[in-house]
């Protein structure tokens, strides 16, 4: 795990310590890197310490690495 990165309860806690408009703050930014194709590496490192508990995630520069080759490497553009 990166060591900028909490552990999910380090990220438990602070997320209910925080006041509603730290939430909602918080909620709005999730939304709107998703709106935008930012993805979530937080999530990410969730979902793999919860789904597959044996595995390592991978490091956020390769994670974006991959999102990337993922949305742009396809090879060919879809339009025309």
């Amino acid at each position: 795990m990166s060591r900028s990165m909490p552990s999910h309860a380090e990220a438990a806690r602070a997320w209910l310590g925080r006041t509603w408009l730290g939430r909602a703050w918080s909620l709005a930014a999730r939304t709107a890197r998703l709106a935008v194709g930012q993805p979530d590496y937080r999530a990410y490192v969730a979902h793999v310490q919860r789904r597959h508990p044996g595995r390592e995630p991978m490091s956020r520069d390769a994670f974006f690495r991959e999102r990337l080759a993922a949305r742009y490497g396809r090879g060919s553009s879809r339009c025309c």
